[in-house]
C-alpha cells in the first residue's frame, strides 16, 4: 500500500517508523513530515489545511490509505472532505472531532449521559463567569472552548486570575474561542487511555502518563508534553471497567445516536481520585509524547489494525503488545514555552550508536544545508523500552549525554510517580 501520513510532529515520527515496519507498506509519503520521517519516508511539503492541495497530491501518488495526525485537520473537516473524494482515510469526521474541537461540545455529552467530569459552567460573558465564581470554591480551571494549542488552559489561585484569563479569551486570545469553559479543580493523579474506534467496535490501544508541566516537580506553565511512559500502572482492570461503562461506551452511544460514528485513535484524559475515573479531555488522536512510548509496544501490523478499522471489523484483529515498559523524554529548545530560536544546529545522530531498546523519534527538527537543525520548541523525543522504569530512565540519559545538544534542556525527573 502507499501510505500518506500527515503531520510533522514527534507522534508522526513514531506512527511512521511502525508503518516503514509494516509488511503491507510500499511506499510512504509524510506530509510535511521532519528530519526523523525522511530517513523512512519521502517528506512533502505542503499546508496540511489545504484540502484541495492535499487532495491533488494524494490522488497524483496514488495513495491507498491517508493517515491523519494531529487535531486540527480532523477538526476541520479532512475526513468528510477526503471521504466525500472516495480518499481512505483513518480518523474521526468533523462531528466527532467535535469531542476535542469545543469543550463545550464535550461537556455538553457528560452532563446529557452523566459521564463523571469536574462540575463546569459554559460561559459566553464575563457575567456568566462571575456568576460560577460565587458558588465556585478555587482554584477553578479556565478553558477556552476551542484548539488552542495546548495553551488555552490556565489553573486560577485567584477570582482575579480567573477573571483576567476569560477576558484576554473573550477578547480573541485564541481564534478558535468564542466562549470558554469554567470547571472545578480535580485533585488525583491524571493518566491517558487510548483506543482504536470502528464504526461498532472498539479495542484498547495503551496506556500513559504524560508530565505537561515545563518544570522538574510538576512546576512552571503548561507545555505539550514534557515526557510521557506507559503504561500508566494506576490503570488496573477494575478501574478500565469503569473507564468503559461510564465514559466510553456512552460518548461513543451519543456519536452513533446521531449518525455520526467515530472511527480512529481516541485518547480519553483521565483524573484518577480515590479509584474513581472523571474524564478531563478527549483528544480525536494519538497523543504526542504519548504515542512515542505507546507505539514501540506494539506487537501487532500498524496497518492492519488500520485496515480492520476501516472495514469495521476491529473485532476481528486481536491487538498483541510487548511485555516491556517505555518512557520518552522531551528534549526541548531552550526558552520553550516561551520564545525560543530555531535553526539551532544538533551534532550528527544519525550516526549515533543506539540499542536495540533505544529510539530518538525527531519532533521540531529539519535538515539545511546537511545538518539537523531545530524547528520547535519540542525537537527530539529520546526514547526507551526495558523491563525497569528507573533503568530505562537511566539509558534515555546516556544517550542524551551522547547527543551533547547545548542548546537544549529537559525534565530529568520524568517517570517519578513510578519511580
Amino acid at each position: 500500500m502507499n501510505i500518506a501520513l500527515i503531520g510533522s510532529g514527534g507522534r508522526e515520527h513514531a506512527l511512521c517508523q511502525k508503518i516503514y515496519e509494516s509488511k503491507l507498506s510500499k511506499k510512504i509519503f509524510c506530509i510535511p513530515g521532519n528530519a526523523g520521517t525522511a530517513q523512512v519516508a519521502t517528506n512533502i511539503n505542503l499546508d496540511i489545511l489545504n484540502f484541495k492541495e492535499l487532495l491533488r497530491n494524494i490522488k497524483s501518488l496514488k495513495i491507498d490509505l491517508v493517515i491523519v495526525g494531529p487535531e486540527e485537520p480532523l477538526v476541520r473537516g479532512i475526513v468528510d472532505f477526503l471521504n466525500k473524494h472516495k480518499i481512505k482515510v483513518f480518523g474521526p469526521n468533523a462531528y466527532a472531532s467535535k469531542l476535542e474541537g469545543s469543550k463545550a461540545f464535550m461537556k455538553s455529552i457528560c452532563k446529557k449521559y452523566q459521564i463523571p467530569t469536574a462540575q463546569f459552567k459554559i460561559c459566553k460573558n464575563n457575567s456568566d463567569v462571575k456568576k460560577f465564581l460565587k458558588n465556585s470554591n478555587l482554584p477553578i480551571v479556565v478553558k477556552a472552548d476551542g484548539l488552542a494549542a495546548g495553551k488555552g488552559v490556565a489553573i486560577c489561585k485567584t477570582k482575579k486570575a480567573v477573571l483576567r484569563f476569560s477576558n484576554e479569551i473573550f477578547r480573541g486570545k485564541f481564534k478558535s474561542s468564542k466562549k470558554l469553559v469554567l470547571e472545578e479543580f480535580l485533585e488525583g493523579e491524571e493518566a491517558s487511555y487510548f483506543l482504536v474506534v470502528d464504526k461498532k467496535n472498539f479495542k484498547f490501544f495503551g496506556s500513559a502518563q504524560d508530565h505537561k508541566r515545563v518544570k522538574e516537580k510538576d512546576q512552571g506553565p503548561n507545555t505539550g508534553g514534557m515526557g510521557a511512559y506507559s503504561p500508566a500502572q494506576i490503570i488496573n482492570k477494575k478501574l478500565e471497567k469503569k473507564i468503559i461503562k461510564k465514559i466510553i461506551k456512552p460518548t461513543l452511544f451519543a456519536l452513533k445516536k446521531k449518525k455520526k460514528p467515530y472511527t480512529g485513535f481516541l485518547y480519553v484524559g483521565l483524573m484518577i481520585k480515590n479509584n474513581e475515573p472523571f474524564l478531563i479531555e478527549y483528544n480525536v488522536r494519538m497523543g504526542d509524547p504519548e504515542c512515542q512510548v505507546i507505539i514501540p509496544r506494539l506487537k501487532t501490523d500498524i496497518l492492519k489494525v488500520f485496515t480492520f478499522a476501516l472495514q469495521n471489523k476491529l473485532n476481528k484483529i486481536p491487538i498483541k503488545w510487548k511485555k516491556l515498559k517505555c518512557m520518552t523524554i522531551v528534549l526541548c529548545s531552550k526558552g520553550y514555552p516561551g520564545k525560543y530560536k530555531k535553526d539551532k544546529k544538533i551534532g550528527n545522530i544519525i550516526n549515533l550508536k543506539l540499542n536495540k531498546n533505544s529510539f530518538i523519534f525527531h519532533a521540531g527538527t529539519k535538515i539545511i544545508k546537511n545538518n539537523l537543525v531545530s524547528n520547535g520548541g519540542r525537537v527530539l523525543n529520546i526514547t526507551s523500552t526495558g523491563k525497569v522504569f528507573r533503568s530505562i530512565r537511566k539509558n534515555i540519559f546516556k544517550t542524551i549525554k551522547k547527543i551533547n545538544w547545548k542548546d537544549g534542556f529537559f525534565r530529568k525527573d520524568i517517570g517519578w510517580r513510578v519511580i
